[in-house]
């Protein structure tokens, strides 16, 4: 009967998580894929399908339009087909279209202007990014902000805030120029700065003093993000009431605030690629599905308003993905029509097959790194297993 229990448990989590990571992916994705149907039917195009998820259809239906909608097995993305594409990826390989009328190619994708394919492109990551400032903006409406003063309580010995000459007391005024209001204005400083020297004022006994620091990166564990390495200084905020400010924001702060979250996070994620890729920072953070699923189960334990803010971080990181210049996704077309647009025509038929498929492989290795690295969730995966289940 133990065992039982254990088992029942067992596959009472698994598909907890997997309900949050559906649900989460199954919005991030809809909010893309809507972003090119609406701005597609806006053009003129005819849109064939519209998927939520790739490989065998689970269900679906057929709009007025002749769309096909349909929900896929493999959640791991989704599509909108064109009437004239050969294949999901919005690629059109074969040159038979050529031979068709005007009348004939009429909501054709790839016969309109250059202008217009690259909008309907674009506006699945810029949907992205409007939906997360949407959501950014309604939290901060409803629950309003958090603003903790920027004073140094303790200084971690042995850190860089320590032989920088940081004390308790201090008062954070400015980083490099920016204007510090509260303690998370310094943290966001912080974790773009790793190895980077930063310039601080701080206010001490009535006097404005210039310290120098370079944030180090230490490892970090937290409940959502399990175990990761972050640039630190070493400085701790207070714990004193007096010091955090609940406030209340009217629609244009908030509005001002939603995008301000979601520039931060883009900013955030350039920064660790060009870190990584620069060696400062580890690749071995780059996660990928299983850390996703993990971390929408984790920050759905939290509460509704949590996983709403999650689904805000997933629209952001999932609309600048798709922006980078890789053959296969949104970036890789754009860079093709900025292309076209230079050149008077398109590149060849042969060229843009050769570079899909090159695109193709570089997608599927960052997956298969991304999942390498994810091992680790799974293994604490196990651990957490096994010690839940111990006897007591």
């Amino acid at each position: 009967m133990d065992l039982l229990l254990v088992f029942l448990d067992s596959i009472l989590d698994v598909l907890f998580v997997l309900s949050a990571f559906l649900f989460v992916l199954f919005v991030v994705v809809l909010v893309h894929e809507l972003g090119h149907f609406l701005v597609a039917r806006w053009c003129g195009v005819k849109v064939s399908t519209f998927s939520i998820g790739f490989g065998r259809e689970i269900c679906g239906f057929n709009d007025r339009h002749g769309t096909r909608w349909r929900l896929a097995w493999l959640p791991l993305g989704g599509y909108v087909k064109f009437v004239d594409d050969d294949n999901s990826a919005s690629i059109q390989l074969s040159r038979g279209h050529a031979m068709m009328t005007d009348d004939e190619q009429t909501g054709f994708f790839h016969t309109k202007p250059v202008w217009q394919r690259s909008a309907v492109v674009a506006a699945g990551p810029i949907t992205n990014f409007l939906f997360a400032i949407v959501i950014f903006t309604l939290l901060s409406l409803i629950y309003g902000i958090v603003l903790i003063e920027p004073r140094v309580n303790a200084v971690v010995p042995g850190t860089p805030a320590e032989s920088a000459g940081f004390e308790p007391g201090d008062l954070i005024v400015s980083i490099d120029g920016n204007l510090i209001k509260s303690f998370s204005d310094i943290q966001h400083h912080v974790v773009l700065s790793a190895e980077r020297e930063l310039v601080f004022v701080v206010e001490r006994s009535g006097r404005l003093i210039d310290l120098l620091v370079t944030p180090v990166l230490k490892e970090n564990v937290d409940s959502i993000a399990g175990r990761h390495r972050r640039p630190v200084i070493g400085i701790q905020s207070s714990n004193d009431t007096s010091k955090i400010l609940h406030k209340s924001v009217g629609l244009v702060e908030a509005i001002s605030l939603g995008m301000r979250q979601t520039w931060t996070i883009v900013i955030q994620t350039i920064y660790y690629i060009g870190d990584m890729i620069m060696q400062r920072q580890p690749a071995d953070q780059l996660g990928g599905v299983i850390r996703i699923a993990d971390a929408s189960g984790k920050v759905a334990q939290l509460g509704v308003a949590h996983i709403i803010q999650f689904i805000a971080f997933m629209s952001v990181s999932i609309g600048l993905i798709n922006l980078f210049p890789v053959p296969m996704l949104d970036g890789g077309h754009l860079l093709f029509y900025a292309m076209e647009a230079l050149r008077g025509r398109p590149l060849s038929e042969s060229t843009q097959e050769f570079s899909f498929k090159i695109g193709l492989a570089l997608v599927f290795a960052l997956m298969l790194f991304a999942t390498w690295n994810d091992r680790v969730i799974v293994k604490d995966w196990f651990d957490d297993a096994i010690v839940k289940n111990q006897p007591r």
